[in-house]
């Protein structure tokens, strides 16, 4: 039913495709057909005979200042329509918007997060025009393109558009109620040679907070409230993102959000200015640093500060990332880490999003100019801008002398000996005809499903009524998902649950729409069912026995489900079908996760717990652990 990767990861599925970016490739997009740069006597850092160093001390001694600005920033943009470059979606810059293609050839950019997703042959032509724009840029510098994570099921349109073809997994809270390190090298594997066939070269993750406040917004994409659960599972991802050695068949990643964006006050988003702290009353620093540090000994290369100040330490009440001593001193010299800092979306500059204009994140220095946020970050040790293009402040310090010219070239540095070692200086086009044969085969997208089914965790079986075994005649009634799913089980479904025998009602945990637009994308605020919402449960649950599925995206507080309802599932990105199979057992599913973080009893013990602490919410519902299984036993903790 299931089968693990070998651990060796030498079965690559694009090995067997002719792997994309080991031969040079027509690029569809542009009607050319590049070849390896490599035949330039009079460019040695385009000799791939050359070693790395050379070639880099070759190259930066031919930059100038704006071309070495250029680098040190990443921008969204979006894949244009079949397969080529976006000419209509803009970017403000200063009193100018901008398309992709002067980003490129003006601003002199060189990394960017793709923010859309088309199908995957489209992807690869449009990765493959945007190098080939950028062939024809006085340094013919490659371009990275980078993701954030696409690969986990959502209902919402909003939130699955971006996995596209791309195969389909719980979020990581699944990967991690599974408590195996085999499986989530798999997954960041599988990742990994589907982000490969379509030119992805950088992962904006693992997303390594530790959920110790369980309001936190961005709960949903962690590992839960363990530390040392998340520190084998990070070890794990990056070994499977960078493969046997880092190199040309690796996707970096960068570990996100140091120092752990886990204890933030009342659980808000630091995106916003009522997140911006993130409380360390109960003085457990060391236990959100837990995963940080083994990302480093496991080698991960890039590291994403979280966007809040430290409240409560003794560290500057300043946003992390324009926050020296913790960035420098605490990062870099204590725990040492020589890598790659590439700071947040938008430290520096105010900006429109959604409509709306929402302030820079310069947390504890707002009153600030965007030139001294500029130099207070470049400062604090980051390398790289998140969200920004203005690469013109950096020209502005180097030229007032506020900042040393050097300071610029050991980042810029840095950032191209990415490239090169990603092999993208001599490898930069991929196979379209191969990308729509990796991204989404039948292989990674079964081992996406089967993940979605065996993350499911049981946490209340009354009267061991599941799995169910239905009869002819038995009568099911579907709340809040489509009724066709059970039709085309040839189940008998009724309109209402008085009729039924059985119902299924899916929820999600609860949360509040606060502020602006972009704001309501994150779950922020209570996690129980108002008065009204519980009411309409509890009627349904005394009108029929009532399978509850709900969406685990943060700790949900649910005591009245689970003592109501005939049995009770978590899942933390799962299908329909997925909860279906795992209900009726079909093929032998069957639940086998276990919770990655404490059930609160209640409200008033969740506003009682202290931000940095894990574990210690008064009186859990289930604890850290909790899963039963078909067995009738509970599994261990």
């Amino acid at each position: 039913m299931y089968t693990h990767f070998p651990s060796s990861n030498k079965l690559l599925i694009s090995a067997l495709l002719l792997s994309p970016l080991s031969l040079a490739v027509p690029c569809s997009s542009c009607n050319a057909t590049p070849s390896i740069v490599s035949n330039s006597t009079s460019l040695p850092y385009l000799n791939p005979q050359l070693c790395i160093q050379d070639r880099l001390d070759d190259l930066l001694s031919r930059m100038t200042l704006e071309e070495k600005a250029g680098q040190l920033f990443i921008k969204q943009i979006p894949a244009g329509l079949n397969g080529t470059i976006d000419n209509t979606t803009t970017v403000l810059d200063g009193n100018r918007n901008l398309t992709t293609a002067p980003l490129i050839t003006e601003r002199l950019l060189s990394h960017f997060n793709v923010n859309n997703a088309r199908s995957a042959k489209q992807m690869a032509e449009w990765h493959n025009a945007v190098q080939q724009l950028a062939l024809g840029t006085r340094l013919k510098i490659p371009i990275t393109i980078t993701s954030d994570p696409r690969h986990a099921f959502a209902d919402t349109v909003g939130s699955s558009i971006a996995s596209g073809q791309f195969s389909k997994f719980p979020e990581s809270l699944g990967i991690a109620a599974l408590r195996d390190p085999v499986l989530a090298e798999l997954y960041a594997t599988i990742v990994r040679e589907e982000y490969l066939a379509v030119g992805i070269r950088n992962a904006l993750q693992p997303q390594i907070d530790v959920v110790t406040e369980p309001r936190m917004a961005r709960s949903g994409q962690t590992f839960g409230e363990d530390a040392n659960l998340t520190a084998s599972m990070v070890v794990a991802l990056i070994k499977g993102f960078q493969g046997p050695e880092f190199g040309l068949h690796s996707v970096t990643t960068v570990t996100k959000h140091f120092p752990g964006a886990g204890p933030a006050r009342n659980g808000n988003d630091s995106h916003f200015a009522t997140g911006k702290d993130n409380i360390y009353f109960g003085d457990f620093l060391d236990c959100h640093l837990v995963p940080f540090k083994a990302a480093i000994a496991a080698g991960g290369r890039q590291i994403m500060p979280s966007y809040a100040r430290p409240i409560g330490t003794r560290y500057p009440e300043v946003a992390f990332g324009f926050n020296k001593p913790v960035i420098t001193g605490l990062l870099r010299e204590e725990l040492g880490f020589d890598g790659i800092v590439v700071s947040d979306w938008g430290l520096i500059t105010d900006a429109a999003i959604m409509g709306v204009v929402e302030p820079a994140r310069a947390w504890g220095v707002e009153n600030t100019t965007e030139l001294e946020r500029a130099k207070m970050v470049l400062d604090a040790g980051v390398d790289q801008f998140g969200g920004e293009i203005c690469t013109e402040l950096l020209v502005q310090l180097v030229n007032d002398g506020q900042i040393p010219e050097s300071c610029l070239d050991v980042s810029v540095r840095k950032l191209l000996r990415e490239k090169f070692l990603l092999g993208l200086v001599d490898n930069r086009f991929v196979d379209p005809e191969a990308a729509d044969k990796v991204v989404g085969n039948a292989y990674f997208a079964r081992i996406g499903n089967e993940t979605q089914r065996r993350a499911y965790t049981l946490l209340t079986n009354q009267t061991d009524i599941l799995p169910l075994r239905p009869n002819d005649g038995v009568k099911f009634y579907a709340q809040d998902f489509n009724s066709s799913f059970l039709e085309a089980r040839n189940l008998t479904v009724v309109a209402s649950p008085s009729e039924a025998d059985f119902c299924f009602l899916r929820l999600s945990t609860p949360w509040e729409a606060r502020g602006s637009p972009f704001r309501q994308r994150y779950h922020e605020g209570r996690l129980d069912f108002n008065a009204t919402e519980k009411a309409a449960h509890s009627a349904l649950f005394n009108t029929c026995p009532t399978i509850v599925d709900i969406l685990l995206d943060r700790p949900a507080v649910i005591p009245e489900i689970v003592e109501e309802a005939a049995a009770l599932f978590g899942h933390y990105g799962a299908s329909v079908d997925a909860f279906l199979d795992v209900v009726f057992n079909k093929d032998g599913w069957k639940p086998e996760g276990k919770l990655p973080f404490d059930l609160p009893r209640s409200m008033e013990a969740v506003e009682g717990q202290v931000a940095d602490v894990p574990f210690d919410t008064d009186d859990p519902v289930f604890e850290f652990g909790h899963g039963l299984g078909y067995d009738r036993s509970a599994l261990c903790g």
